[in-house]
Parts: C-alpha cells; structure tokens; sequence
C-alpha cells in the first residue's frame, strides 16, 4: 500500500512559517501528516493546520520520524545544524535560509523558472533563494529567454519582515517612538530619539537604510553578493554581470526592486510587457498614464511578483528599466518552498510501513 508523504515544518512558528501554514489550507492537499516543529519555547501550541489544531513538537531527531519532507523555515545556524541531520535519515530537506544557497551540491530552485534543477540533489537538500532573488528572477528570467541576459544593475526596497517577527516589532515600536516625541515630529532627527536601531543597521522609522546582511570584502552586503550569486545559479549564467545595492525600507511586508536589465539584442518595451504578460507567476501591472504601477501595498498578500513601469532605456536600445515588488513572505519565502515541496512530493512513491 502506498500512502501520501508525511511533511515536517520546521520553523512552523515564525513570521513564513506562519504564512506557510495558511497556504497548506489553500492548496491541493497532497501531504498525509503535517508534522509542526520548533524551538523548545515555541513548542505546545497548537496552530492550525488544514482546518484542525496541530500541537508543535520541539525540534529534535524523534521530530523527523517517518517524515518524508521537510521544509526549513529557520534562521541559517538552524539550518546548517538540522537539515544535514534531517537529510541523513532519507528524508528531502527544503530549505529557507542562506545556509546551502551557494553549495555546488545544492540546487536552488525556483520552480517557474529551473524546476528540473530539482533532479539532482546529493546532499538530499534543495535551496529556496532570497526573497529579492525571488521577486526578481522570474522576471529577468523570462525575459532572458527571450533577449539573452547580459547584466543587471538591481537597488533593493526591502521590507521589515526581512529581519522576521522582530523586524516588524522593531518599525513598529521606533515608528511609535518617533511619532511620539516632540524632536521627533519637529525635527525627524531618528537618532535623537531611537538610541539603535534593533534588527536593521541604523533606526529604520521613517528612513532609509543602505545596508542589509553582513559585510563582505570590499563594502559590499552579504546580501548584496548573495542576490548577485543567486541569479547567476538560478540562471545558469555564471559570469552575469550583477551590481545590487540593497536598501533597507519602512515597509512591514513586500520587496521591491528597481531594475536595469541590459540584453544582447535590441529590445521592444511592448514586446517585453507582451512577454511578462504570459509569464507564469507575473502579474504585469503597467499602465502610468491611469496610476497603475506596483507597489508594496498593492502586493500584500498576493502569490505573483508584480511587474510595472516596463521601459526601454533612453540611451541603450538594448536595455530596460522596470519597478517590482514581491510579497517577501509569500512568494518571496513560503510559497516557493511549498512550490518546490509539492514537485518532490509529486516524486515519491511512499510504501505503508
């Protein structure tokens, strides 16, 4: 007899674990059990799963047993400790976190765009990218099919909830702080008011941080390299030409990204919306003239990447400049990882025990 996968979420708590476990209710069922994990603290509650109460389990090994899948929506030490562990008992581990990323063992996949990466997996583990890789490459990606990518200049509008439950809490309480303060109103002088700035790399309540992620050689961002080494992956275009500026922003929920795509060929501003119009997981949204652009309000909430203010370039007929935003808990995390989870599932043949 065979019987559906058994599904781990380990994570099941936090900000796209969270999402996750709506999603589960909204998509075709295909798992048998749905097995909830966390951190010893986070252990006992009972979220719900599919229209029932499931109690979280604490993350150990008796947590992995007779699971089949297992989705990792945890901070990258988690990770790095508990998926090689989960992965050593047979069972498919897809992951969230920066940990595997870059390993030349480890596809990272997204679905619209190089599912069949998903075929080899040695180490048992499968990447999700970044939440702006996400809300970028399947755009570029099409796109590229169509006019050969060869460089890409990317600045990030990155939400909060980039930095999870505590990055939310963080805006929300600075914002308060700000607002709440006679300084603060008169002058917007954050740093007179907010003594650091928590999560992000300086006061975030109305401001702009250009820092993101830890720093690497030669001033850049840790998340900067990781959206250049990524889309180069993702691709298969090892030696694509990618500078990112990544901006930290006072938005709680969605990424955005404005984008300067150069191509080997000329290029067509309406051929390029006809283009993103049919591709999957796009949503082209693309009309000025009637107030019709993306943006991270708009986009809360919603599974496609949204794409607006699709232009040629003024001086370079082989380039275009576009504006995107992702709902960097959805799409840009919870959902590719179901997506990805759902393809390997497909793949299983699950004998009774």
């Amino acid at each position: 007899m065979t019987r559906r996968p058994n599904l781990a979420v380990v994570g099941a708590t936090g900000a796209v674990g969270e999402v996750l476990l709506g999603l589960l209710s909204l998509r075709q069922d295909v798992w048998g059990e749905v097995r909830l994990v966390a951190s010893p603290r986070s252990a006992g509650r009972t979220p719900v799963v599919r229209g029932e109460p499931v109690e979280v389990v604490p993350l150990t090994e008796e947590a992995f047993a007779g699971i089949d899948v297992a989705v990792f929506a945890a901070p990258d030490a988690v990770s790095a400790q508990w998926a090689p562990i989960a992965a050593a008992k047979g069972i498919v581990v897809v992951d969230d976190s920066a940990a595997f990323r870059t390993a030349g063992d480890v596809p990272l996949v997204v679905p619209e765009v190089n599912a069949a990466a998903l075929r080899i997996r040695p180490r048992g583990i499968v990447a999700s990218p970044a939440g702006t890789t996400l809300a970028l490459v399947p755009v570029v990606g099409a796109l590229h099919a169509e006019y050969g990518l060869e460089q890409l200049v990317v600045a990030t509008y990155q939400a909060a909830s980039g930095e999870g439950r505590a990055g939310v809490a963080a805006l929300r309480e600075q914002t308060a702080l700000v607002a709440g303060t006679e300084v603060g109103r008169q002058t917007g002088d954050l740093r007179a008011v907010i003594a650091d700035g928590g999560p992000f790399a300086a006061p975030l309540a109305l401001n702009a941080v250009p820092w993101t992620g830890g720093l690497s050689e030669g001033g850049w961002s840790a998340q900067e390299l990781g959206l250049r080494d990524e889309t180069r992956k993702i691709l298969g275009l090892p030696a694509l030409r990618v500078s990112a500026t990544c901006v930290r922003v006072p938005v709680v929920r969605t990424h955005a990204l404005a984008v300067h795509a150069r191509f080997e060929r000329e290029v067509s501003q309406e051929h390029a919306q006809d283009i993103l119009r049919e591709t999957p997981g796009v949503v082209l949204y693309d009309d000025p003239a009637a107030g019709e652009f993306p943006t991270p309000n708009d986009v809360v909430g919603t599974d496609p990447v949204w794409a607006g203010r699709v232009r040629r370039a003024l001086d370079e007929p082989d380039a275009l400049d576009l504006f995107l935003c992702g709902d960097n808990l959805r799409k840009g995390a919870a959902l590719n990882l179901l997506q990805i989870a759902e393809l390997v599932a497909g793949e299983l043949t699950v004998q009774d025990s």
